[in-house]
């Protein structure tokens, strides 16, 4: 993985802190430790009667043990359900059936390939960058599309796959907290605030758009500095990939054929653009949102993945035959089956990851130490900048433990919202705040719901690539983002900008 010429100390630093996280047990073993931590850490804490009470309903919140009747009784009926229903096996499965047919057709290789060619080497991290940012718009689809592309476009251009991936993962996970459209993220995480800060004043609404001027310039912050981290700190590390020859090395050449098959993918390409156009901008559009207060698009948006997976189907159906690679229907469903077949080991890990998750919900320690920490927040006094310089910080440490940015706001929220409301703060700032100390240091906790499947995808460049690979990459990003974002936000706030529209 690793270049030879000297590296700096930072370097040298970084493939230090890789050789250490390699040492950790594999990924699957690591969550069943995490499990069997969170049973005894529970038995320990219901024993102790450890407990917090809620600041605004003045609820008491215990902790349960997982080794009582009930949580033995809890563990063994919603062990199916924790998995079924946790949200990165579903979305990663309907994705992969498309993006297979796309791959294996060839039309991905030959799709990036041309955009390696046309994209000046010093803007391509940027390129990466920025559109793993607007990949947000569509929920989680740019972890399971944009990652392992990113990859073969570095790798087409005859630079480190693993930079690649590095660099989009950055742009994707930046991208839930930036972007230069509304998405459902910000739909998502409104609704909460709203329901939150309604505990201390009923009337209070936190409009979608709420920090649409600072996620706007957040776009241009994440991938300058993003495309920065890559070119001076990552990639430099990194050996450049070898030479190899793929299925689909005998559609290299610009044949004729080739550039038809291309032609048509565009035409189709168009159209289904056209066609989506038609579900939504129309009053009566079929994938439209009846509210006229929210986001048009979020019929559509919530289901973005299967139009993804639409859209790469077809269009990799129509280049394979186009090209001669496909010659019958079971010549691309042989692709499906291909593409999921390579999940196997991301299946595994999601059984054992949905488990502690939901072991930590239920135990209520996640709660109780949410409290805890804001607690401990509100009692140090500070100014409302150093309050969310805090709140940030409290943020990015419990993104540390759980990974669902909808799912810890909504039990963040309706704590801290509140509390910092009666401070002084208000919500669209906390929310802000929130935002920036979740997407910091998405990229760096093992936690993560798609942490497991980045791995994966730098598995198929690096077979020695491990958990703390991925880690060692991805952190001068978290470090760089979660300083300078912080910082970006206190002189906003200091200037006395706006966060959004109303």
């Amino acid at each position: 993985m690793h270049n030879t010429e000297p590296n700096s100390l930072i370097q040298r630093w970084l493939n230090g802190l890789e050789v250490m996280g390699n040492r950790l047990p594999n990924p699957v073993l690591m969550f069943i430790y995490f499990c069997l931590a969170i049973i005894a850490i529970s038995v320990v804490s219901e024993y102790f009667n450890i407990a917090a009470k809620h600041p605004v309903t003045a609820d008491i919140i215990t902790a349960k043990s997982l080794l009582s009747s009930d949580g033995i009784k809890w563990m063994v009926g919603n062990a199916v359900s924790n998995f079924i229903q946790f949200a990165p096996v579903g979305s990663v499965l309907v994705a992969i059936l498309g993006i297979a047919v796309a791959e294996d057709s060839g039309l991905l290789g030959h799709a990036l390939q041309r955009v390696a060619a046309n994209a000046p080497p010093r803007v391509l991290s940027s390129v990466v960058v920025f559109a793993g940012v607007m990949s947000s718009i569509g929920f989680d689809s740019g972890y399971v599309v944009l990652i392992p592309l990113a990859a073969l476009i570095f790798k087409a251009a005859g630079r480190s796959p693993l930079a690649g991936i590095a660099a989009a993962f950055a742009g994707v996970s930046g991208g839930y907290s930036a972007n230069l459209l509304l998405g459902p993220v910000d739909a998502i995480l409104s609704g909460i605030s709203t329901e939150a800060v309604a505990l201390v004043a009923p009337d209070r609404l936190v409009l979608t758009s709420a920090n649409y001027y600072f996620t706007l310039i957040s776009t241009v912050f994440i991938t300058i500095a993003g495309a920065w981290v890559n070119e001076k700190i990552v990639e430099p590390r990194l050996a450049k990939p070898t030479a190899s020859h793929d299925d689909n090395q005998e559609l290299n050449k610009n044949s004729a054929e080739l550039k038809t098959a291309l032609r048509r993918v565009g035409i189709f390409s168009i159209a289904f653009v056209g066609f989506l156009l038609y579900l939504v901008l129309p009053a009566n559009g079929l994938m439209r949102n009846p509210d006229p207060s929210g986001l048009a698009a979020l019929p559509l948006l919530n289901g973005i993945v299967v139009f993804i997976a639409l859209y790469a189907t077809i269009s990799g159906i129509i280049f394979g035959y186009s090209t001669g690679k496909y010659q019958r229907h079971h010549d691309w469903i042989a692709g499906m089956e291909k593409g999921i077949g390579t999940l196997s080991g991301y299946l595994v890990l999601m059984f054992f990851a949905a488990q502690f998750v939901n072991y930590f919900n239920w135990t209520g320690l996640g709660a109780i130490s949410a409290i805890n920490g804001a607690n401990w927040l509100a009692g140090l006094g500070l100014s409302k900048i150093s309050l969310l310089v805090g709140f940030i910080l409290i943020s990015a440490s419990i993104n540390l433990l759980i990974g669902s940015a909808s799912a810890k706001w909504a039990l963040m929220a309706p704590i801290f919202i509140p509390m910092l409301y009666l401070l002084g703060v208000d919500p669209e700032s906390a929310q802000m705040a929130y935002r920036i100390g979740d997407s910091s240091t998405n990229i760096i906790t093992p936690l993560m719901p798609y942490f497991g499947v980045v791995v994966a995808f730098a598995q198929r460049h690096d077979n020695t690539a491990g958990m703390g690979t991925l880690i060692a990459l991805m952190l001068p990003y978290s470090m760089v983002f979660l300083i300078g974002w912080s910082l970006l936000l206190s002189v906003w706030l200091a200037v006395g900008l706006p966060l959004g529209p109303g």
